[in-house]
C-alpha cells in the first residue's frame, strides 16, 4: 500500500513537543529523514539495448524495500545519449515510477530533451544548407518531433509534471516556479520542473540545468549557428533558474532552514571529455559558470551547509570545488569504493582530475560551507546514494558527512 502522506516542514509542519518537569516545554525536535538519490538510470548502449530498462523495476523494488527511505531524488537522464527520444519510452519510465512507494522529485537531464536533436539520439543533421531529420524504413521520425529539444521538454513536462506542484510517484505538494514566479517575468511560469520543498528543516530545490551540452549550447542539429529558438530557450531558462535559486535561498532563510540541498543534472565542473578550448578560449562548460557564481553567492550569504547533487558524469565524486584544497573522494573505477582524489585515481574520461576547470578564469570562490556529490549512474552495478538528515548533527565538511548530512552508497542488486 502506498503512503498517503509525506512530512515536509514547509508544507506539513510537524514537531515533537515534550513536557519537562515543572510544566516547561522542550524545544521542537525535528525527526531524522532518509532521502534516496539516483541519476543517469536506466541506460542503454544503443537504441535496441533495453537490458537496464527491463531491470529497472527490480531496482525500484529494491529502493522500495529500504524501510528508511521517504523520497527519491532523480537527478536526470532517464536514458542514455545513444537512445532515441520517444513518447513511448518516456511513458514507460513514468509507468515504472508509479510503482514507487514514495514521492519522486525529478529534474530533467539533457538526454531526454536538450540532446534529442543529435544523430545518435535519432534527431537529425544539418546537410546541404538544411536540417535532415532521421526516419525509419517506413518513413517515421526516429525521435519525437524529429528530436526538437523544445518539443521534447514539453513532452517530459506533460508526462512527468502533469499537475504543477505535485511530485511524480506518490503525489505530494511542493512549491513550483509554475505557480510562484516573479510577476515581472511571466515566462518563468513555464518551469514547472523547478520546485522547492522542506524536510527535517532542510530546504531542497531543483533547477533545470542540462548536462553534457554546455547548458544546451551545442548547436541543434549541428547547424552553423544557433537558431533564434535555441538562443531564446537558453536565455529564458537560464534567467528563470537563477531567479528560482535566489527565491529558494530566501525561502530557506525565511523558514529557518538548517541546510539547503540543490538538485540538478549537469556536472558543472566536468569538461565532458573536451579538454581543449574553442577559438574564443572557452572550454565546453563555460556556460555553466553563471550558475556556479550564483550558487556561490547564495551559499556564502546563507552561511549554513549547502549540498549539491548532480549526475551527468556518472562517476561518484564528492568535493567542494568552491573552496581550494577541500577534501575530495572519487571512485577510481565503476562501482569501486571511493578514494582520495589525485591524478592517479581520477579517471581521465570523467572530469578533469584534481584540476579546477575554472582555474584559468578569475572567480575568487571561497565558500567553505558548500559540498557537491556526483551520483554514480549508468554503469553496472546500479546503486543509489542514501542521504541521512539529522537536524541534531553538525559534522565537519568531509567526504562522508557535512553539517546535518551524512551519506553512503548502496548497491541493492
Amino acid at each position: 500500500m502506498r503512503r498517503s502522506t509525506w512530512p515536509m516542514a514547509a508544507l506539513l509542519l510537524t514537531s515533537a513537543l515534550a513536557a519537562c518537569g515543572g510544566g516547561s516545554t522542550a524545544e521542537p525536535v525535528e525527526p531524522k529523514a532518509v532521502v534516496v538519490v539516483v541519476g543517469d538510470v536506466p541506460y542503454g548502449t544503443g537504441p535496441t539495448d533495453d537490458a537496464q530498462l527491463k531491470a529497472h523495476p527490480a531496482f525500484i523494488a529494491a529502493l522500495n524495500a529500504d524501510a528508511d527511505a521517504s523520497v527519491v531524488l532523480h537527478v536526470g537522464d532517464i536514458h542514455s545519449g545513444k537512445e532515441y527520444c520517444t513518447e513511448a519510452y518516456d511513458r514507460t519510465i513514468a509507468a515504472q515510477w508509479s510503482t514507487f512507494k514514495f514521492p519522486v522529485v525529478y529534474t530533467p537531464g539533457d538526454n531526454e530533451w536538450a540532446d534529442c536533436h543529435k544523430v545518435k539520439q535519432g534527431g537529425g543533421s544539418y546537410t546541404a544548407g538544411a536540417i535532415s531529420l532521421l526516419k525509419d524504413a517506413a518513413g517515421n521520425l526516429l525521435s519525437y518531433v524529429g528530436g526538437d529539444p523544445i518539443a521534447n521538454l514539453q513532452l517530459v513536462r506533460s508526462i512527468f509534471f502533469p499537475t504543477p506542484g505535485k511530485t511524480a510517484g506518490v503525489a505530494v505538494d511542493v512549491h513550483t516556479q509554475a505557480k510562484e514566479f516573479d510577476a515581472a517575468y511571466p515566462a518563468d511560469a513555464a518551469y514547472v520542473e523547478n520546485v522547492w520543498w522542506m524536510k527535517s528543516k532542510v530546504l531542497f530545490l531543483t533547477l533545470n540545468v542540462p548536462g553534457g551540452s554546455n547548458n544546451d549550447n551545442d548547436v541543434w542539429y549541428g547547424a552553423p549557428t544557433a537558431s533564434a529558438a535555441q538562443a531564446q530557450e537558453i536565455a529564458t531558462r537560464s534567467a528563470a533558474n537563477k531567479r528560482w535559486l535566489d527565491a529558494a535561498f530566501k525561502a530557506a532563510a525565511a523558514n529557518g532552514a538548517i541546510g539547503v540541498v540543490i538538485q540538478l543534472q549537469a556536472d558543472l565542473w566536468d569538461l565532458d571529455g573536451v579538454f581543449t578550448a574553442n577559438a574564443a578560449g572557452q572550454n565546453h562548460i563555460h556556460e555553466y559558470k553563471q550558475f556556479i557564481d550564483k550558487i556561490a553567492t547564495n551559499a556564502a550569504g546563507f552561511g549554513k551547509p549547502v549540498l549539491l547533487f548532480n549526475g551527468d558524469s556518472h562517476v561518484f565524486r564528492t568535493d567542494n570545488p568552491l573552496q581550494p584544497g577541500s577534501a575530495c573522494a572519487i571512485e577510481p573505477s565503476s562501482g569501486a569504493a571511493a578514494v582520495a582524489c589525485s591524478a592517479a585515481t581520477v579517471p581521465v574520461a570523467f572530469g578533469n582530475g584534481k584540476v579546477d576547470a575554472y582555474e584559468n578564469q578569475p572567480h575568487g570562490y571561497s565558500v567553505p560551507n558548500f559540498r557537491r556529490i556526483t551520483v554514480h549512474g549508468s554503469t553496472t552495478p546500479l546503486e543509489y546514494l542514501k542521504l541521512t538528515i539529522d537536524p541534531a548533527a553538525n559534522a565537519e565538511n568531509g567526504t562522508e558527512a557535512f553539517g546535518p548530512f551524512s551519506w553512503k552508497r548502496v548497491k541493492p542488486l
